[in-house]
């Protein structure tokens, strides 16, 4: 098997180059992307009595994450009503207009609504996002139905409550906080859900790809029930909810093809008058994975019926009793979705301070006087303002002070792309209901003619080029479809897709895809910081495809493992050129794997660029699923540098490419890995999408 080209030819010249959008994930070996911002510009019916305004506030861009972000039954991942027209509605008659109308919308709810009648239930049809304005917006007296084949819905930031009749273990009132008949595609975020007459949440009929996160569900005896149905379909995700206080059904899950609980705290405090029946329930041919969940003062905290599958790791059990139960085998979440555990123990501060309604959520840039972003559209067919990406780069002022967008409407567009250093704070955003509907490509290599002469050096092959600070992409696809095996006569082939070299870079929901060199993430200067934050991605190469001097950080991500132009699978995931004293590159909370054999891929290996002794590469990767693609020893030397003397190391990595500590497999102590964590790399920069 013959070497990959060295890194060594890239010592001649070089041009120099936070938080999270879920995505999709599909079974290892294969090759298939997730989605993450829905369309823009729909029409809309006009507000009467409810206020509206055509600035999109920037939580509207938020997608689920779980099983609500992963593609299927036509639809990519959840986005709600996102490129709809954002109205307020402060009473019943204008929420249940907009909820159950065909059309897109953002619903904000602006204050307390009484239902009347009691226990109604407003039908929301497909596309559509609910959310409550800070901590304002309540629903009083009964909650929302999404009956079968509506999809694509989103209901955060609420307080729906006190449906209660007075019959605590009530059967004639089903009167639910939110109830699904076979829907698909639903995150139910950040509510506060209490005191109903029936269940807080029902997940019936086959409904599926649900995401339930970051709720306070309390104050009831039927807390969430899922199934009642013969059918194994539905596909759920349940994580970061605090659920206190209620007697049953915490969840009762049956017949689910695949739950993922994980991170619920279940808390039954003590002298209360409620007392817990059970807690997580794993019914019928349910296969469930339970991680990393906190149960206190729970009886029965996890029970499973003899057909039933219940994986746990990590939980935490304080005064419960009763069944605690365990077996059979079930399936790895995070070959469907990237995820990241917290520790049970943190739960209680964690859920206490993030569970439940924000006061930053519902929001709008006019009702807090922020000055929205200046947008320049792109569109291939001329319904934009321009036909061409870097044609509204061009147009951004020289030393632009604030946020520039460019909104690129789905397409093709066979361009290079060059942000040069005067124009910071720039993002390109893809405007498609998947990542994959807008891709900017070309297809230059390091050694492809230049018109004027010479050849354009790895640096300078890159489709697109950043040079500003705080530049962002989300939502697209950025790639380099340079053909090795049809251009045999080029020697240097390394063809880069993006090149970073600017600080405060966030890469946000996209693909970035090539073959030798995909992804050059580097700095202004050696002495320049140059901070790189990709997140909810994926990055897909062969050879040192994830490379360069920055401090970059790959998070909840997955990198794809892609053969050779021959059909060898052989190569190197980084090639860090780290300067002295400074962090390199950082895989966490991610994935890697690909359509590759087993034992041919390398984790990384040093680059000296230019034999510059001076630098000290580093990689670390941890809490990251390694296929069986993965050397057992993963790194090894570079152009007469040996990897032993630089940085590298894993931590609590998993998965059949993982492998314990050695000699030639460094692993971090705790102590160590504490130092090391994805806050470390960005060194007080937190990213967010603006």
């Amino acid at each position: 098997m013959s070497e990959p080209r060295s890194k060594a030819r890239h010592r001649r010249s070089r041009t120099a180059l936070a938080v999270g959008v879920p995505l999709a994930l599909t079974a290892a070996g294969t090759f298939a992307y997730g989605t993450d911002l829905g369309v823009l510009g729909s029409t809309a019916l006009q507000a009467s009595a409810a206020t509206s305004t055509s600035a999109t506030p920037a939580w509207a861009a938020d997608t689920a994450d779980g099983f609500a972000s992963v593609d299927s039954l036509g639809q990519n991942g959840t986005y709600g009503g996102r490129g709809g027209q954002v109205v307020t509605v402060k009473t019943q008659a204008e929420l249940e207009k907009y909820a159950t109308a065909t059309q897109p919308y953002v619903i904000v709810v602006a204050g307390t609504i009484a239902m009347n009648p009691v226990g109604k239930e407003i039908k929301v049809q497909s596309d559509k996002t609910i959310v409550g304005r800070g901590t304002a917006g309540h629903i009083v007296g009964g909650g929302f139905f999404l009956g079968r084949g509506v999809h694509n819905v989103i209901i955060r930031n609420l307080t729906i409550r006190d449906a209660y009749q007075g019959i605590w273990n009530d059967k004639d009132h089903d009167f639910d906080a939110v109830q699904m008949d076979g829907a698909h595609h639903v995150w139910i975020d950040h509510n506060d859900l209490r005191h109903m007459a029936d269940g807080l949440i029902d997940v019936r009929k086959d409904s599926t790809n649900v995401t339930v996160s970051w709720n306070r569900l309390s104050d009831n005896n039927k807390t969430f029930g899922i199934g009642w149905t013969e059918n194994v379909k539905t596909d759920i995700t349940i994580h970061h909810n605090w659920i206190r206080e209620t007697e049953q059904r915490n969840p009762s899950t049956d017949n689910a093809a695949h739950a993922h609980l994980y991170n619920n705290w279940l808390e039954d405090a003590p002298g209360t008058a409620i007392k817990s029946a059970y807690g997580n329930y794993s019914r019928g041919g349910t296969k469930m994975v339970l991680e990393n969940s906190l149960f206190q003062g729970i009886k029965n905290p996890v029970v499973k019926d003899s057909g039933a599958t219940v994986v746990q790791r990590g939980n935490s059990f304080s005064g419960t009793s009763g069944r605690n139960e365990s077996g059979g085998s079930a399936f790895d979440p995070k070959t469907y979705y990237p995820y990241t555990l917290d520790k049970a123990a943190d739960l209680p501060s964690v859920l206490k301070a993030g569970a439940g309604p924000r006061a930053s959520l519902g929001t709008t840039a006019a009702s807090t006087k922020a000055v929205a972003a200046t947008t320049l559209t792109v569109a291939k067919d001329g319904s934009g303002q321009y036909k061409t990406v870097q044609a509204a780069v061009n147009a951004v002022p020289a030393n632009n002070p604030s946020r520039v967008v460019i909104a690129v409407k789905p397409g093709t567009y066979r361009e290079l792309v060059k942000v040069p250093s005067n124009k910071p704070h720039v993002t390109i955003q893809g405007t498609g209901g998947s990542r994959k509907d807008t891709t900017i490509v070309y297809n230059n290599a390091s050694g492809t003619p230049k018109p004027g002469g010479g050849t354009y050096g790895t640096g300078g092959s890159a489709t697109v080029a950043v040079e500003a600070d705080d530049f962002q992409a989300r939502n697209l696809t950025i790639s380099n479809d340079f053909d090795e095996k049809a251009n045999q006569n080029i020697k240097d082939q390394q063809a880069v897709a993006l090149r970073t070299a600017a600080d405060k870079v966030f890469l946000d929901g996209i693909i970035v895809s090539g073959d030798q060199d995909t992804l050059l993430l580097d700095t202004a200067a050696k002495d320049k910081l140059g901070r790189v934050y990709v997140s909810n991605s994926y990055v897909v190469g062969n050879v040192d495809f994830i490379f360069g001097r920055a401090t970059a950080v790959v998070d909840k991500s997955v990198i794809t493992l892609k053969k050779r132009w021959d059909g060898t699978s052989t190569g190197y995931v980084t090639a860090p050129s780290t300067a002295a004293n400074r962090k390199g590159i950082l895989i966490a909370n991610s994935t890697v794997n690909g359509d590759v054999s087993a034992g041919g891929f390398y984790l990384g290996r040093p680059w000296h660029a230019g034999g510059d002794a001076s630098l000290d590469p580093q990689t670390t990767v941890r809490n990251t699923s390694l296929s069986n693609a993965i050397k057992p020893t993963p790194w090894t030397d570079m152009s007469g540098f040996s990897w032993k003397d630089d940085r590298f190391a894993e931590y609590k990595n998993y998965g059949a490419g993982a492998g314990p500590a050695g000699t030639n497999r460094p692993h971090l102590s705790d102590a160590q890995a504490a130092n090391q964590e994805v806050a470390d790399w960005l060194a007080g920069w937190t990213p967010s999408a603006s």
